[in-house]
């Protein structure tokens, strides 16, 4: 066990399950409404601003919408200056991202949408440090939770944890018990299992998957590469055209490269196909950069890109002291960037409740109305996921219906119409920083001029 294990368990206390960023941030928020919280990880932390094992897509550009840094520097005051300091890259999202949607480049300005880009080690550990330095606070670390405790009927009041490499009956196992049990363990989450052995019903999920995989490599710039922009983003443009790529750049001067392919056009790890898969985009400003850079790190993949909804709000019965949150709940393609942010709005939603938290504590009635919050909290993030990946002709899932396709035509008018026009253009990047809702784009600030229609030969035929 970690030398930061608690000795013994005192008055109100909570366990999270899952040192993630979901699992941070629940227990940044329950550590102002509970004595004592631990979170327990089945891994070691890293030292510094390594990389946590648990994390296979860390190696992979991630994005901080703005929606969840304004929530991150809320629950930890001063973190976006102290990532800058670290050396994250303040990127202007609608001046210093030069972006091909699908329907022409994007004009650019200068706006107040000014965030951190960086790679997630280094937003993850420093998070970490915030949260391991709260007095209420502890970790677990190097330990699986194995079960749920309901020595009570049904209601969960603790967890079974087990030292990592120990098998049953080989001992390390202690138990934890707790007043609150928040699941953060991410897509591998045992919690429908451990639901049905507790007696409840299985729990539905929706899964939508286009079958997007990504490559990623670490590059530095060569002497005298000044493109003009900080970051690069060639979004794929289904159903014809199927591959596009980011550049990102992050803390020591360097930049992630990632190519993005849909419905199995898996981008290769092979460094001369990667650079063929480079040259294959829309255009060919994205391999001209990557060719005034150096590659510094191999060539790593991801296909694990699913959108994975587990519809936990449909129990028509739930657990007292137990609820579920992050990925363990609803896990987006990563592609979009919205994970870490739809994490932090959780929190914010966890919080929320627990102020609400009756003298008898955290009742059935009261996780399941958590549960019905943090779903209506999650849709509109997933519909922005999913809208996106049902356009894919390889999609297995869901078949989007006459409406969807009327809003996607919608859409795609909107999205040509911010190629000219930086209020439209603006609306678009606060809805998908999740600032504003998705229907921010029907106002009739956006909808009139998105009717007027804009031609597609007046567009930007080049970045500007």
């Amino acid at each position: 066990m970690s030398k930061r294990d608690p000795l013994a368990i005192r008055g109100e206390y909570a366990v999270v399950i899952g040192g993630s960023v979901a699992g941070l941030l629940a227990a940044r928020v329950l550590a102002d409404h509970f004595e004592r919280v631990t979170v327990v990880e089945r891994d070691h932390f890293p030292a510094g601003d390594g990389m946590r094992k648990g994390v296979p897509q860390g190696l992979h550009p991630h994005v901080l919408l703005a929606r969840g840094r304004e929530i991150l520097e809320t629950l930890f005051p001063g973190l976006t200056d102290e990532l800058v300091a670290a050396g994250a890259v303040r990127m202007n999202f609608t001046a210093d991202l030069l972006n091909l949607s699908p329907m022409g480049w994007g004009v650019r300005f200068p706006s107040a949408i000014i965030e951190p880009a960086l790679t997630r080690p280094l937003l993850e550990s420093r998070i970490r440090r915030h949260v391991a330095a709260h007095p209420r606070l502890s970790f677990v670390e190097g330990c699986d939770v194995v079960g749920l405790l309901a020595a009570h009927g049904r209601d969960v009041d603790g967890v079974r944890i087990r030292q990592r490499g120990q098998t049953e009956g080989e001992g390390g196992v202690e138990d934890l018990a707790a007043n609150l049990v928040v699941d953060a363990s991410g897509r591998t989450s045992r919690s429908p299992q451990w639901l049905q052995e507790l007696g409840y019903p299985a729990v539905a999920e929706t899964v939508i998957n286009s079958f997007l995989g990504y490559s990623t490599a670490t590059f530095e710039p060569l002497a005298g590469f000044e493109p003009g922009w900080k970051g690069l983003y060639i979004q794929p443009a289904p159903p014809t055209h199927l591959r596009g790529g980011v550049i990102w750049p992050v803390e020591g001067g360097r930049w992630m490269v990632g190519l993005v392919g849909m419905a199995r056009d898996y981008p290769p790890t092979d460094e001369a196909e990667f650079m063929a898969f480079a040259r294959s985009l829309r255009t060919p400003i994205f391999y001209e950069a990557i060719r005034n850079m150096r590659r510094l790190t191999p060539i790593a993949g991801y296909r694990t890109t699913e959108n994975r909804l587990r519809h936990y709000e449909r129990l028509v019965a739930w657990p007292g002291g137990f609820v579920v949150v992050g990925d363990a709940v609803c896990a987006f393609n990563p592609v979009y960037g919205q994970g870490m942010s739809a994490a932090a709005m959780g929190a914010l939603e966890l919080d929320g409740a627990l102020g609400e938290l009756a003298a008898d504590g955290a009742t059935g009635a009261w996780g399941q109305r958590f549960q019905k919050r943090l779903a209506a909290r999650n849709a509109s993030v997933w519909q922005l996921a999913t809208g996106a990946d049902l356009r894919s002709p390889a999609t297995e899932g869901a078949l989007p219906g006459p409406l969807d396709r009327l809003m996607y035509r919608y859409l795609d008018r909107v999205f040509l119409r911010s190629t000219v026009d930086p209020q439209v253009a603006l609306t678009v990047v606060e809805v998908l920083h999740l600032q504003k809702p998705a229907s921010a784009l029907l106002h009739p600030r956006i909808l009139w001029p998105t009717l007027q229609g804009v031609s597609r030969s007046t567009s930007h035929p080049q970045p500007t």
